[in-house]
């Protein structure tokens, strides 16, 4: 098994050490780190890079931790864009898996949609790549292990199950001792993710943005309330796709 570790936090994060561990635990055979060379967290999936003379920088630099043998670069691009990169053989063979992480910070509710670190899982999906994102439910964590650990248990439960086309499976973890997490539970989407953003009008037109968390006893059985109860959780996301069965407006030809 071949494993491409990314993130959206950039390549400094230990984030990367920490799913690099993991996935070399889990029995890969090779792992490489390939992140943003700064922060790109909110990059969703955007395939925003930067090119000199027509080529995507690109750069051999040492992550912080990374065990023997891992070979890490800092790519000045998003990092749904190293995702599609790989797809292609950018990074040396094709990864079987895509690891994602760990953030720093949850990513939960609908507000996955704007997680670079999501991003990157479903942009690899969508090109036949397994993806787990991964993020610690702290903006500045302080139990990596944590996240380590049952990182490592739902790598063993995704190597026993066949892959499912399109999907990708999103891990947040709280940002406790590993003996003080209560366990790991399946949870839908919150309607909102643990931050919802507010849009005021100032006088002379401009706007205002404003950020308040949500009380975790407004959704407790979605993933943003299970989470800061104390539990693990896991979701398991649907890259972009089609309704087949919706009613749409048709016409047989032209309009005149």
């Amino acid at each position: 098994m071949r494993v491409l570790v990314t993130n959206d936090d950039g390549i400094a994060s230990p984030g990367l050490a920490v799913l690099a561990r993991a996935a070399l635990a889990a029995g890969a055979d090779e792992v490489v780190v390939a992140a943003p060379e700064r922060d790109s967290s909110g990059a969703s999936a955007s395939l925003i890079g930067a090119e000199q003379d027509g080529r995507l920088v690109v750069a051999r630099t040492d992550a912080p931790g990374l065990p023997d043998g891992v070979a890490s670069y800092a790519v000045r691009s998003a990092p749904a864009m190293i995702a599609f990169v790989a797809a292609h053989g950018g990074f040396g063979a094709v990864p079987d898996l895509l690891l994602s992480g760990v953030n720093r910070g949850a990513n939960t509710g609908h507000a996955v949609l704007h997680s670079g670190t999501v991003g990157a899982a479903l942009s690899a999906a969508t090109h036949g790549i397994r993806g787990l994102a991964v993020s610690l439910a702290a903006a500045d964590p302080q139990h990596w292990a944590t996240a380590e650990r049952w990182t490592g248990h739902v790598l063993d439960w995704l190597a026993g199950r066949p892959a499912q086309a399109d999907r990708v499976v999103n891990l947040n973890v709280p940002d406790r001792p590993l003996a003080e997490v209560l366990g790991l539970r399946s949870a839908p989407l919150a309607a909102f993710g643990a931050v919802q953003a507010r849009v005021d009008e100032l006088e002379g037109g401009d706007l205002m943005l404003s950020y308040e968390e949500i009380a975790a006893e407004r959704d407790p059985d979605t993933d943003a309330g299970l989470l800061a109860a104390g539990w693990a959780t896991v979701t398991l996301l649907h890259a972009p796709a089609f309704d087949a069965g919706a009613e749409l407006p048709e016409h047989p030809a032209p309009l005149t």
